[in-house]
């Protein structure tokens, strides 16, 4: 995938993430897009290490799935450290 392409999948699988587990969370437009860039690469890894299966192409399905999950362990993970500071 190309760099607009991982700009795009990481802004909708942030959306559909903070849609998911809703609550305060930082950031708005360039955070939502650097948490689904990052939640495509741990999704990616989850596949990897525990699925044995790796992201396809922008429109497969597993590809957003990975995405959005890996998004919404990055989002959890933020929930629990910065949760205990307050």
């Amino acid at each position: 995938m190309g760099i607009i392409a991982w700009i795009v999948l990481g802004l909708i699988a942030g959306v559909i993430a903070k849609a998911l587990m809703p609550g305060k969370d930082p950031g708005g437009c360039i955070i939502t897009v650097l948490l689904g860039i990052a939640g495509a690469f741990v999704g990616g890894w989850v596949g990897k290490t525990l699925f044995h299966t790796e992201l396809g192409t922008f429109f497969d399905l597993r590809t957003w799935g990975l995405a959005i999950l890996g998004a919404l362990i990055i989002l959890a993970g933020y929930r629990l450290i910065f949760s205990r500071r307050d």
